[in-house]
């Protein structure tokens, strides 16, 4: 190559190698040390290394000799001009950012543009016609294996080609960069590759060719794969600032191939369409190029119908006409026209298509106004409205009705909600980008049925993904979340490959190497967006906010950094300029977010009303497009968003709504699951300029888009393992020369040779692996080896070059000796001449001589040997000639036949396969035929479904409006059955009461009795459950800044509530008209009761057998009243009870609100410090647990009110079954009863038509009220009991009334808390022990409850007679008060503890910020150090590829000694630290053994007034019991001072809960105290270990300077000692680095500890001031050696200007001694008598000159020594120097840490007083709000008399209660096995009260005589008892199970 001229292509994709192999450049690279530093305008600069003054180092630029001084961290190192233009960059030598910049430009400005980098193929736009992808070059690729050609996309794509075919693996190439690239072209080129590699049309290319041109040069599919491209530009692409046909989507194009490698089809998928470039764009950009093209290439004809207007009348075209240079609109219209052509899209298509483009922009057009005195929006002119409906095919009213007026279904009412004029605006862009993008994917849809061609099945298939590369903009939004979240798994996937790949290189080589998936380096910022819970990442916390109501964008940044604030990967803005933004660490660097509108782009709402328009849009083409509207995210959505309310279940639609996000990450999903499962290719493209020129390239640009492409990801990953690898025989020919005695004469394998050749060059074992057939080395070995060879080289090229020039010299010198000889000869012959010249004899010889023939004969015989000889040297070459032709005519022969006989063979395969392809051309064409039929019946059978689809929408629709009504119907059968149960049991009550009007008083009073009972049971859990409330209420407005977030949720639950509310109304509403239907049913029953009379003469006999039973009946009936007066008795004692529980809890809550008071005063103070907040953390952690316990807590306590619900239905259950066993007696009546039962069954069947019975009824009804007027004559003995039920009766109606309307009221609040509860669980942890206080005094009452149900009945009535009693409980007061007094001043020791606590906190919060502003100077001063380190570890490694062998060894061995010293220093370190430890512990537990004695005194002492409490309790207790025993006439007294006993018995238990929790924080806050000393003694330790270690450094550091400089004076005396002090100087260096690596790590680790370590510092400030002066005085100590090593190092100077001096003088007499040398040898050519002496005197001068050339090069190399010498000690001055500055800086730091701490100090003494003044006067308060708590209580315990205040507020809870259950009996009616259960049961009681009935009836007749004057004042009562009884009745029924009603 290097030989012959490069072709035009090949000049653009070979490297020079003349360049490569130039000694020049080598040999500058070699001289100079030329490294790179960072450039602002370059990125990096050459520069070469001058003087070097610790980390600053002054450098040479190269370009203009400009000396600049950097930092040693910036420099990086340059590879030798052997890697220059390298192919692969991976295998650079110093894989660094300047090599790979550098290497990358150098081949961009060779016009090279492809160059890989590991796996990589980085290609950079060139923005110029190269050639290189003509046809010459596609052959020049095929079959070629990587390496064999030059880095070319078609190299990539043949490399997949082949491996798909030889390993049948699939393959895909990911091609990724920013926008204008060269993504796309790109991927046409691997196309066209494959297109031609890969045709099915090869064979017959040439003949068709011949035929018809070149239009069939692909086959069809391959046609039609490459005219898809121009379609997807058209609609897909757009011209942005950087690009002129940017692809504005990615694409996936799956390529697919049969067994034999030809394609048979293919398949296009698309991700992240940025459609909303279709309604705006910037100044110079275009929309999608479709809408330019239609304007400026549609005719006339087709103008007209899709109504185009002109470019500047389009709104959505922001700049109008922005044309493209070199590219015409209308000719790239008739281009996309063919291609649609091609791809089968018929005219009709293409028209549809244009008219939804043309429609888009017409929705732009579209204008609204807003009304003067209103926000509705106007549509002023419809003319664009018009044509948009127009060109959809859908009704210009309706559209504009859907847009301003849409109707939104709120609940399951549809109301029409007017828009804003941005409302509008809005919908009708969104609507825009939603018919676009439909669209676009309706087209996609259409190629890919195109391209999908199953004539041959598909083996495997090569997938090509074109895809934005990652973006970091000043602005990033959703878009480039999604493409960041893309890109991070794009590289994962290439570590991943890049690990197999590593991982299979080393195993086939048999390396150990410690294997790492650097996938998983991207796995945590991969979670961070993905992960679905625990905790949720982004994408799942953005699509669980779009469900919240009145969910922001805020909102959702604030949850996002509550969840994942401690993320690793996750970060706040460094300036946060608004609430919405926040950073994520990609692995490209950190970006920035901005959230904003993220909750619209996710959700992607729209107008629904449009879209319904749209699917029944007129043209099939529009409905095709919209046939998915269910979808749809419509307006009752986002208007549910709005009005804070869940979206509700019937909107759901099953889940077929799916967020962007969601669709997105499937998407991705199963992408990466199909790349996953190929082997992937990649190519990265670069956009060296954003000026579209050629050949500039912007280096900052490059980089970045090097960093985001994650190419230098990948050479990180390269420099984790061994990069660089050579074959072994390419090793041993290129460095032999550096062990040339360690490899012996003869052969030897490779791998010995090259084993032999490490050992002899003693490298770092961890530098280098020997594998099978390589050897691999790690970054920056090579170029070690490298600079070793060239000064090899170096001495070789000397030596060889002395040689020549000695030979040279003395080949002159020769020569001039002949030249001298000659003159001699000359001048001789010149002088006998002289003599001659006038001799006539002479004369005539001269004359005669030339005429002799003698002379003549031999000059011609010379002349022909001559030709003789030259005759035989041509013949000679002939015959060589002509056996080389001889030969090569043979094997030409031999040749000919061979090609002959496989031309035949070829001829003979030619003709059979032009036969196949012959009858595969004629069964392609049937098949084709078959094709296209079979596409039509599709396309038929297509249309049928869509029209099946329609109607099964359609029946689906009818059947669920059946199922609502079916379900309606069934629901009002239900509550008719009900209401009828109801109905005949009131009747049954009214018959049971007129029969039983002796015993009616008792009986309403107990059935009151029972209702109370009832409701108590209820109330006592609603009581619990609102006193939780409260105290979570109370916790609530503490934690309102936590749970903003929360009260989202508890809107869209209240409005969930509300439809509850309204469906509950209706409910109600139902019921009153089935109370009316009940009403007219119950006459409809008096009618059947005439009826029933008529067929009484058929049952004489029966009744003469029934008065028997009747009496038997009677009897069962007397036990059961008996067993509900006991049940009212016990309900009477429930309520007694109830009242004094209720007085309790008030007390419990006011005492808990005082304690809650306090605790929030308590923790307002302690809130303040970070301790605090660290608790709190972990009480985060302990959530989970706690609310598991509280789960746990809720359902013990639900199967407690279980139990009690089964015990009172079993109670019942033998009430009735007692009931049931004496009605057995009546078997022998069955066979009488079953006539009436068919009746009566045949009755309920007629129910409905009962209604024209309701005026018999009603005269019946009259008569029955005569009867009853008639019975009040005989009961008016009876008239006052029953007036005083009445007037309770009426009482408790409107107590109920009362109740009902305060019910709904705290339902909600009820529902509304306990929504709290279950949202608050984060944050129950301050009520853990609280919620477990108050379940033990549940269980406390219930357990005194039913202990008092016995005193309660006697005791009830005597509530207002106690005087004496109030005596004792005032007695009882002043004890308690004493107590109390007790208790207080306890509280106050325990208050001024916790005053002690709090001014320890402050002040530890004070050392705490003082401890944050060092731990910033310690960050700052840890990142230095990083680089620091990094640096140095780079320099070490550097200075051991340096070292020979003595060097390692004596490395070895002083690395071993350092590292005994070090494990001596870290025994001593842990011994001192361990007796520190010993000293802190034992002073922890003598602190510890003085606070347990202090709380068990405490705890004594509270355990005794416990236990006084107690005894005063059971001596209330005794005496209750006796005075309830003594039964006399103080009685009511006794229940007075009982019920005053319970109430301070629930006081005390308060206060020893109180005193209990006071204890607990106590002694929690004493916990945290030990802690905080614990810390603080820690931290003094660990101060003190720093300094004793700083002083131990600056000591060991001045006795090394000591050392140096006392090695420094015996070098200058013995010189032989230099190589010693070399060995000293390094191994100082190494100490030097070893110290700092030290430092490193204290500094790592007293980063994580800075906070703990700094707490205790001004407790021991006067120690850490001497221990400072003592420092000092090290550091003066360090200072005078310093300066006496400064000394000594200008006395080294000196001795080195002497040594130059000396060094010049030397050069000097040198040449001298030259210019003697000279002069002699001039003395010798003119004086030749003294030949022989000169010669000698010549040969001793130049030994002279040889011996002074020694000794000059010896006192070279002796300067070269000492100023390496003096550069190191310099160095190690500038770094004592430089750690004197530091130990200097960190002194002023902390003298000025100390004074800052004494000023904290003093401020915080001042507020302690403050603080404790504070505390002292709420304590006060605090006390004085406790006493006149008690005086309270002593007037509440006077007011016993509002007992029936306390019953209607039992009755509200009741009330509340049976709400709820019937809510509960709502969700319960929808399981239809209970139902019918519930019915059968019904039946059955219905069958029994008919036989009631009858019996009643029976009684009654026998009874209307003495009824009738009693039945209108009982009916009075009855009225009002009916609600109460229904109400209970139906309870009763709900509590069993089943709807029977319970008396």
């Amino acid at each position: 190559m290097s030989k012959k001229a490069p072709t035009e292509d090949e000049k653009f994709l070979f490297v020079d190698k003349d360049f490569l192999n130039s000694p020049m450049a080598q040999a500058d690279w070699s001289a100079k040390k030329l490294v790179w530093i960072p450039s602002e305008k370059h990125g990096f600069e050459a520069a070469s290394i001058k003087e070097e003054h610790g980390d600053e180092v002054l450098v040479e630029l190269a370009d203009n000799a400009k000396k600049v001084t950097v930092n040693k961290d910036d420099i990086q190192k340059m590879n030798p001009p052997k890697f220059s233009k390298v192919e692969d960059m991976a295998e650079l030598t110093c894989l660094n950012e300047a090599s790979v910049l550098h290497n990358i430009r150098e081949r961009y400005f060779s016009g090279l543009i492809y160059t890989y980098s590991g796996l990589f193929c980085v290609v950079v736009n060139p923005y110029k016609m190269l050639p290189i992808y003509s046809e010459k070059i596609i052959d020049m690729y095929k079959g070629k294996k990587r390496h064999e050609v030059p880095p070319h996309i078609y190299s990539i794509a043949d490399n997949a080609y082949r491996n798909m075919m030889q390993d049948r693996e699939d393959q895909s190439i990911l091609c990724t960069g920013e926008s204008g690239a060269g993504k796309t072209e790109n991927t046409k080129k691997v196309i066209q590759y494959l297109a031609v590699v890969a045709s099915s049309h090869k064979g017959k290319k040439d003949s068709s060719a011949q035929q018809s041109g070149t239009q069939f040069a692909y086959g069809e599919l391959e046609k039609q794969l490459l005219q898809a491209n121009p379609i997807l530009e058209a609609f897909g692409n757009a011209k942005t600032i950087k690009n002129d046909n940017s692809s504005r989507f990615g694409k996936f194009i799956r390529i697919n191939f049969d067994v034999t490698g030809y394609i048979v089809g293919a398949n296009i998928e698309t991700y992240l369409l940025e459609k909303s470039r279709c309604i705006r764009q910037a100044k110079t950009e275009r929309a999608f190029h479709i809408f330019y093209y239609m304007i400026a290439g549609a005719k006339d004809k087709l103008r007209e119908e899709l109504l185009l207007e002109p470019f500047s009348n389009y709104r959505f075209l922001s700049a109008g006409h922005v044309q493209i240079p070199g590219q015409q609109d209308d000719e790239m219209y008739e281009e996309t026209m063919e291609a649609m052509n091609i791809m089968g899209l018929t005219e009709e298509e293409r028209t549809d298509i244009l008219k939804v483009c043309s429609t888009v922009m017409q929705l732009g057009n579209i204008e609204f106004k807003k009304e003067r005195n209103q926000e509705q929006a106007t549509m002023p002119d419809n003319t664009a409205a018009q044509k948009v409906c127009h060109l959809q095919g859908i009704n210009v009213t309706d559209f504009t009705r859907a847009i301003l007026t849409p109707r939104i279904k709120v609940g399951r009412e549809v109301v029409q909600k007017a828009q804003t004029k941005e409302q509008a605006d809005f919908a009708i862009e969104a609507l825009a980008k939603a018919v676009f993008e439909r669209l676009f994917r309706w087209i996609l849809a259409k190629v890919n049925k195109a391209l999908d061609k199953t004539k041959r099945q598909g083996a495997s298939f090569l997938g090509i993904l074109d895809i934005a590369g990652f973006e970091i903009f000043e602005d990033n939004s959703f878009e480039q979340l999604c493409i960041n979240y893309t890109n991070e798994k794009l590289q994962q996937l290439f570590n991943h490959t890049m690990f197999i790949l590593e991982q299979e290189e080393y195993q086939r080589e048999g390396i150990e190497w410690n294997f790492i998936d650097f996938g998983l380096d991207l796995q945590p910022c991969i979670e961070l967006i993905e992960r679905p819970n625990n905790p949720p990442g982004i994408l799942a916390l953005l699509d669980e906010e779009c469900w919240f109501p009145k969910a922001t964008d805020v909102s959702f940044v604030e949850k996002l950094m509550n969840t994942q604030g401690n993320h690793v990967k996750f970060a706040k803005p460094k300036q946060l300029k608004d609430k919405t933004e926040f950073s994520i660490l990609h692995y490209a660097g950190r970006v920035d977010y901005n959230a904003t509108a993220w909750l619209t782009k996710n959700m992607d709402p729209l107008n629904d009303n449009v879209t319904a328009l749209l699917s029944n849009s007129s043209s099939q083409f529009v409905q095709d497009l919209w046939k998915d509207t269910d979808r749809v995210v419509g307006l009752d959505t986002l208007a549910k968003m709005t009005d804070s309310s869940m979206p509700s279940a019937s909107k759901t639609k099953k889940g077929m709504f799916r967020t962007v996000g969601q669709l997105y990450k499937e998407s991705l999903a199963k992408l990466m699951t199909t790349l996953h499962n190929t082997q992937p290719n990649f190519v990265r493209c670069i956009i060296p300029n954003h000026e579209k020129r050629a050949g500039k390239l912007d280096a900052h640009l490059v980089l970045e888009q090097l960093r985001c492409n994650g190419v230098l990801e990948g050479i990180r990953i390269c420099r984790q393992g061994f990069p660089n690898r050579i074959v072994f025989q390419e090793f041993r020919q290129r460095y032999e020369i550096l062990a040339a005695n360690a490899i012996p004469k003869g052969f030897m394998d490779g791998k010995q040779a090259c084993c032999l050749m490490i050992k002899h060059l003693d490298l770092d074992p961890n530098l280098y692996r020997i594998g099978q057939s390589k050897i691999f080395f790690r970054t920056g070995v090579l170029a070690q080896l490298e600079e070793e060879r060239d000064l090899k080289i170096t001495v070789v090229i000397i030596a060889f070059q002395a040689q020549a020039r000695g030979f040279l010299a003395r080949k002159a010198f020769a020569k001039r000796q002949q030249q001298l000889t000659a003159m001699k000869v000359i001048q001789r012959n010149c002088a006998a001449y002289l003599k001659l010249r006038n001799w006539q004899w002479w004369r005539l010889f001269t004359k005669v001589k030339p005429l002799l023939q003698v002379t003549r004969q031999e000059e011609e015989m010379g002349l022909k040997e001559e030709e003789l000889q030259r005759a035989k040297e041509v013949a000679i070459k002939f015959e060589s000639e002509l056996k080389e032709v001889t030969l090569k005519h043979t094997t030409i022969l031999e040749e000919r036949n061979a090609l002959q006989e496989q031309l035949q063979a070829e001829t003979e395969l030619y003709a059979e396969a032009e036969e196949m392809r012959v009858r595969l051309a004629a069964k392609k064409q049937e098949l084709e035929e078959i094709l296209h039929e079979m596409e039509a019946r599709l396309d038929d059978e297509e249309e049928r479904a869509q029209a099946l689809l329609v109607d099964k929408k359609k029946m689906q629709q009818q059947m669920q409006e059946l199922e609502e009504h079916l379900e309606e119907e069934e629901d009002a059968r239900q509550k008719l059955q009900l209401e009828k149960v109801t109905c005949e049991g009131k009747i049954k009550k009214l018959e049971d009461d007129v029969l039983v009007m002796e015993d009616q008083n008792n009986k309403l009073l107990k059935e009151r009795k029972l209702m109370e009972e009832r409701i108590a049971d209820f109330s006592t859990n609603l009581a619990e459950e609102e006193e939780k409330s409260k105290n979570l209420t109370k916790l609530k407005n503490k934690h309102e800044s936590m749970i903003s977030e929360l009260e989202v949720r508890l809107k869209k639950e209240e409005k969930g509530r509300q439809e509850l509310d309204k469906a509950k109304r209706k409910l109600e509403a139902e019921s009153n008209d089935m109370q009316e239907q009940i009403a007219d049913l119950q006459a409809q029953i008096a009618d059947l009761k005439a009826q029933l009379a008529k067929k009484e003469e058929e049952l004489q006999n029966a009744l003469a057998r029934l008065e028997d039973e009747t009496a038997q009946k009677n009897n069962a009936l007397k036990k059961i009243r008996e067993l509900e007066g006991h049940i009212s008795d016990l309900q009477e004692d429930l309520d007694s009870e109830r009242a004094a529980r209720n007085k309790a809890e008030k007390i419990k809550r006011d005492l808990g609100e005082e304690l809650e008071a306090l605790k929030s005063e308590l923790e307002d103070t302690l809130d303040t410090t970070a301790t605090q907040q660290e608790l709190r953390a972990k009480r985060e952690q302990e959530v989970t647990l706690l609310k598991r316990a509280i789960e746990d807590e809720n359902r013990t306590h639900e199967s407690q009110i279980q139990e009690m619900r089964q015990k009172h239905t079993q109670a019942v259950e033998e009430l009735t079954e007692q009931l049931e066993q004496s009605k057995r007696v009546k078997s022998n009546l069955e066979k009488a009863k079953q006539a009436l039962e068919k009746e009566t069954s045949e009755l309920t069947m007629e129910v409905r038509s009962l209604s024209q019975a309701k005026q018999d009824g009603e005269h019946k009804r009259k008569k029955l009220e005569g009867q009853v007027a008639d019975l009040q004559s005989r009961f008016t003995d009876s008239e006052k009991q029953k007036a005083e039920l009445g007037e309770r009766c009426s009482k408790i109606t409107v107590e109920l009334e009362s109740v009902t309307n305060l019910l709904n009221e705290a339902e909600s609040k009820n529902i509304k808390l306990s929504k709290d509860v279950s949202s608050l669980t984060s944050q129950l942890q301050d009520s853990q022990e609280l919620l477990a206080e108050e379940t033990r005094q549940k269980l406390q009452f219930s357990t005194k409850l039913r202990q008092a149900e016995d005193d309660k009945n006697s005791l009830q009535e005597q509530l207002e007679e106690e005087v004496e009693a109030k005596r004792n409980v005032e007695r009882h007061v002043s004890s308690l008060n004493i107590q109390l007094s007790d208790s207080k001043k306890k509280l106050e020791e325990l208050m001024g503890n916790v005053e002690l606590l709090e001014e320890g906190k402050k002040r530890l919060q004070r050392d705490l910020e003082a401890a944050n502003t060092q731990f910033e100077e310690k960050a700052s001063a840890y990142d230095k150090l990083e680089k620091t380190k990094n640096r140095l570890q780079q320099e070490l490694e550097d200075t051991l590829m340096d070292l020979d062998s003595q060097r390692q060894i004596v490395s070895n061995l002083e690395k071993k000694q350092k590292k005994f010293d070090q494990m001596l220093a870290e025994e001593k370190s842990i011994s001192s630290k361990y007796a520190d430890e010993r000293d802190r512990a034992e002073a922890e537990a003598r602190e510890k053994e003085t606070k347990a004695l202090s709380l068990a005194r405490a705890l004594d002492e509270a355990q005794e007034s416990r236990e006084e409490l107690e005894r005063a309790n059971k001596a209330l207790r005794l005496e209750m019991e006796d005075l309830i025993s003594s039964k006399d006439d103080v009685g009511k007294n006794v229940h007075e001072l009982e019920k005053s006993k319970r109430g301070l018995e629930a006081q005390v238990e308060e206060m020893k809960t109180q005193l209990e929790e006071l204890e607990d924080e106590l002694q929690a806050a004493e916990d945290a105290k030990l802690r905080l000393e614990v810390n603080m003694q820690a931290l003094k330790a660990q101060f003190e270990r720093d300094l004793q270690g700083r002083d131990e450094m600056g000591e060991e550091k001045k006795r090394q300077l000591i050392k140096q400089v006392r090695e420094l004076e015996t070098e200058l005396e013995d010189e032989r000692k230099q190589k010693a002090v070399a060995t000293a100087a390094k191994k100082k260096l190494e100490t030097d680095m070893k110290d700092l690596e030290g430092q490193i790590e204290t500094a790592s680790k007293g980063r994580d500890e800075a906070i703990k370590q700094l707490r205790k510092l001004q407790a021991q400030m006067k120690d850490y001031q001497r221990e400072l002066e003592d420092a000092r005085a090290a550091r003066e100590e360090v200072l005078t050696t310093a300066k006496e090593s400064e000394k000594k190092a200008k006395t080294l100077e000196a001795e080195l200007m002497q040594l130059q001096e000396d060094l010049a003088a030397a050069e000097r007499a040198r040449k001298q001694a030259e210019a003697e040398r000279d002069e002699l040898s001039d003395e010798l050519a003119s004086n030749s008598s003294g030949k022989s002496a000169l010669a000698d005197e010549k040969r001793r001068l130049e030994a002279k000159i040889s011996q002074l050339e020694e000794e000059l090069e010896e006192e070279q190399s002796n300067m070269e020594i000492i100023n390496d010498r003096l550069r190191k000690s310099t160095q190690q001055v500038d770094q004592l120097t430089t750690e004197l500055q530091a130990e200097r800086t960190t002194s002023q730091k902390n003298e000025s840490a100390r004074q800052q701490m004494e000023r904290q100090n003093k401020e915080l003494k001042a507020k302690l007083q403050e603080m404790e003044n504070q505390v002292k006067s709420k304590f006060k308060s605090s006390i004085s709000a406790l006493e006149a708590k008690v005086a309270q209580l002593e007037e509440q315990l006077e007011q016993e008399s509002r007992d029936k205040q306390a019953s209607a507020k039992s009755l509200r809870q009741k009330d509340k209660k049976l709400k709820d259950l019937i809510m509960q009996v709502e969700d319960e009616r929808k399981q239809g096995e209970q139902y019918k259960d519930q019915a059968e049961k019904a039946n059955t009681r219905m069958k029994q009260l008919k036989r009631q009935l009858e019996e009643s009836e029976e009684e009654s007749q026998r009874a209307t005589a003495a009824r009738r004057k009693l039945q209108r004042e009982l009916d009075e009562a009855t009225e009002s008892n009916d609600a109460l009884s229904r109400e209970v009745n139906s309870l009763k029924s709900k509590l069993r199970g089943n709807p029977e009603p319970k008396e």
